[in-house]
C-alpha cells in the first residue's frame, strides 16, 4: 500500500509540474534518493513514466528528466456555441496536440452528430491519432444538462441538440466516451484549477455576455441540482428597476434576471443614457468607469447576485463573460458596492482571472481528470471528470484501455 501511495504521489507531481529530475521529484514527494530511483524504475517498467530529455549542460552535470507518459491516452475538449465549435486534443499529460475551430450547424433537423463527428475526426488526425483513439471527450454547451435523461434544456439557440440523449447518442455513433456540461460550470472548473478559486471552497460565478448564466460551487464541488439546473440564474426573479422606486419595494412577480442583464437589455439601458452600442460589452467599454450607466447596470447585476449570496453565503463572487471582461475590476468593484447595500455578508466580487477560452480549458481539465483516473489511478474528485468518490481505488494501472 505504501508503494502504491508513493507511486501515485509521484505521478500526481509529474502531471502537475511537468518533467522533473530525480532530485526534484525526490524533494517533492519526500522520499530518499534510493527509494525515488526504485520508484522511477518501477514506473518506467510499467510504462507510466518516460524519459523526457535532460536538464543542464555546459561544464556542469546533465540530469535526466522524467515525465508522465502522455502517450497512454488522448482526450478532446469542445466549446460548442451557436456560432462556432472550438476543439482541442491533448495527451493524458495535458500536452496540447491540435486545435480546430469551425462553424457547425445547430438548427433543428441538422445532422449535428454527423457533422460533430467529422470535425472531431479532423482535429484528431491533426493530432496524429484517430477519433476512436480518444479516451474521453467533454463538450461545454450553453444550456442545462440533465444527467438523468441526457437532455439539454434552456438552449433554444442550439435547437438541433435538443430532444435526445446527447452523450449517449454521441458515444454510440462516434465510438468515443462523451460528456456534455454547462459552459459556465466548466469556467468554474478552470478557475478552481488555474484561477482565483484555486484555494476557495465556496464561490459563485456570474456569466454576462449575449445571455446570462451562473455556476455555484460548494465545498469545491459544483452544485448541479436534481435536473442539472443548478446555477441557471437567467430565470431568477429580481426587482425590475423600471417599476421599483425604492429598494424596499418588491413587485409580486419581479423581472427575469436574464431580461435585465443580457446583451440586448444592456444596450437598451445604455441607449437610455445616450450610449449607442451593438453589444452589451461594447456599451460597457464605451462608458467611463463613473458613468451613471455603469452604476445602473451594476445595481441590476447586484440584484441577482444578492439572491445567490443570501442562499449560499460564498467566500467569493466572480464575474465572467464578455460584458464582465469589458467592465474589468472597476465594474466588479461597483457590483460589490451595490451588493453590500443589499445583503449582510461582505462577499468580495472580482473578475474571473483565466484568460483565453475558459470554457474549452475547463472541458479539457474535466476530460483529463476522468482519463487520468482510468490510466494512472489519480483521482481529482473536485472536477467534473472524476467518477469515483474519495477513498476509492487509486492503484496506478500499467496501461490505458486504448492501448
Amino acid at each position: 500500500m505504501l508503494r502504491e501511495i508513493n507511486d501515485r504521489a509521484a505521478i500526481e507531481v509529474l502531471l502537475r509540474e511537468g518533467p522533473l529530475t530525480r532530485a526534484e521529484l525526490e524533494l517533492a514527494i519526500g522520499l530518499s534518493k534510493p527509494a525515488t530511483a526504485q520508484l522511477l524504475t518501477r514506473l518506467e517498467l510499467d510504462e507510466l513514466v518516460v524519459k523526457a530529455g535532460v536538464r543542464g549542460g555546459g561544464r556542469g552535470p546533465r540530469a535526466q528528466l522524467w515525465a508522465a507518459n502522455g502517450g497512454l491516452a488522448f482526450v478532446a475538449a469542445v466549446d460548442l456555441t451557436p456560432h462556432v465549435a472550438d476543439f482541442v486534443v491533448a495527451d493524458v499529460a495535458g500536452v496540447v496536440l491540435a486545435e480546430y475551430r469551425t462553424p457547425l450547424p445547430v438548427h433543428a433537423g441538422a445532422d449535428v452528430v454527423g457533422t460533430f463527428g467529422e470535425a472531431l475526426q479532423k482535429v484528431a488526425e491533426a493530432a496524429g491519432i484517430q477519433r476512436e483513439d480518444l479516451a474521453h471527450v467533454v463538450i461545454g454547451a450553453q444550456g442545462a444538462f440533465d444527467p438523468r435523461t441526457g437532455l439539454l434544456s434552456s438552449a433554444p439557440h442550439i435547437p438541433g441538440w435538443l430532444g435526445f440523449d446527447v452523450p449517449q447518442k454521441l458515444s454510440d455513433e462516434l465510438g468515443v466516451d462523451v460528456l456534455i456540461e454547462n459552459d459556465v460550470n466548466l469556467v468554474a472548473v478552470e478557475e478552481m484549477t488555474a484561477g482565483l478559486a484555486q484555494d476557495v471552497d465556496d464561490f459563485v460565478m456570474v456569466w454576462l455576455s449575449e445571455g446570462v448564466g451562473g455556476a455555484v460551487v460548494i465545498g469545491r464541488r459544483l452544485l448541479r441540482g436534481a435536473t442539472g439546473g443548478g446555477g441557471e440564474i437567467d430565470w431568477m426573479r429580481v426587482p425590475d428597476p423600471a417599476t421599483v422606486d425604492t429598494g424596499d419595494v418588491w413587485p409580486e412577480a419581479g423581472a427575469r434576471f436574464g431580461n435585465l442583464v443580457d446583451s440586448p437589455a444592456i444596450c437598451r439601458l445604455a441607449a437610455a443614457h445616450g450610449i449607442e452600442a451593438g453589444t452589451g460589452w461594447d456599451a460597457v467599454a464605451k462608458a467611463g468607469k463613473d458613468h451613471p450607466f455603469r452604476h445602473d447596470l451594476a445595481r441590476r447585476v447586484a440584484g441577482g447576485v444578492a439572491n445567490l449570496v443570501a442562499v449560499a453565503d460564498p467566500q467569493l463572487v466572480l464575474l465572467c463573460g464578455d460584458t464582465s471582461r469589458a467592465g474589468g475590476e472597476d465594474f466588479a468593484a461597483l457590483v460589490q458596492e451595490k451588493l453590500h447595500e443589499l445583503v449582510l455578508p461582505r462577499t468580495p466580487v472580482g473578475c474571473a482571472s483565466v484568460q483565453g477560452n475558459a470554457v474549452r480549458a475547463g472541458a479539457l481539465q474535466s476530460a483529463l481528470a476522468t482519463t487520468r483516473e482510468d490510466v494512472f489511478g489519480v483521482v481529482t474528485p473536485t472536477l467534473l471528470g472524476s467518477r469515483r468518490p474519495e477513498g476509492g481505488s487509486t492503484r496506478p494501472r500499467p496501461s490505458s484501455p486504448n492501448r
